[in-house]
């Protein structure tokens, strides 16, 4: 039940924001890319519905660009806004794995925090604002993060944009690599850290 409520809403919002880039004309690339940012700093709202309005309105290709280029200026915008103290956000309201997921990332920088932030943003079920507040309240570089962002985001995009398509029974093994990659990440991290406290 909650599934298909879910999958309603995201249809619902997807069908607002077609209608306001059909009524933006020119404009409904600035509209696909203030959503993303708007999404970003609200942490909690999935993105997968700019996703399906992009590819429906500007076809696969470019509508995928359109949703990772957003994606990217989204977290860029709100590590920085988070980082400088203006988050609305507190750590308490995040559930139990965001919590987790938001000391582990607040302790970690340089090469840890890369490999981190890289296998949490190619895995899918990471809460994408856990990731962002974490690396922002952590001593994590700018440059660290926005790389380590960068590359996870290209195959999390993807996954999404195939997902969208309703293409992901014929390209499972997509899934199925980039959910193995994620966990050689997260096991490879886990053995540099307790190398060094060895």
């Amino acid at each position: 039940m909650m599934i298909y409520v879910k999958t309603e809403a995201v249809k619902l919002v997807k069908e607002l924001l077609l209608e306001w880039m059909e009524m933006s004309g020119p404009f409904a690339y600035i509209i696909s890319l203030a959503a993303n940012i708007w999404i970003s700093l609200l942490a909690f709202v999935p993105s997968v519905f700019v996703t399906a309005a992009n590819i429906s309105f500007f076809g696969f290709t470019e509508g995928l660009v359109l949703s990772f280029s957003g994606e990217m200026i989204g977290i860029l915008v709100s590590f920085y806004v988070y980082r400088k103290g203006f988050s609305f956000l507190k750590v308490k309201k995040f559930n139990s794995k965001g919590k987790a997921l938001f000391t582990k990332l607040s302790q970690t920088q340089g090469r840890d925090a890369f490999f981190l932030i890289l296998a949490l943003r190619i895995f899918p079920f990471a809460p994408s604002g856990a990731v962002t507040l974490g690396a922002a309240y952590s001593k994590v570089s700018a440059g660290v993060f926005f790389c380590a962002s960068l590359l996870g985001k290209i195959p999390a995009i993807l996954i999404e944009g195939l997902a969208v398509k309703q293409v992901m029974e014929t390209d499972s093994r997509i899934q199925v690599i980039m959910g193995l990659g994620s966990i050689f990440i997260l096991v490879l991290w886990r053995m540099i850290q307790k190398r060094k406290k060895n």
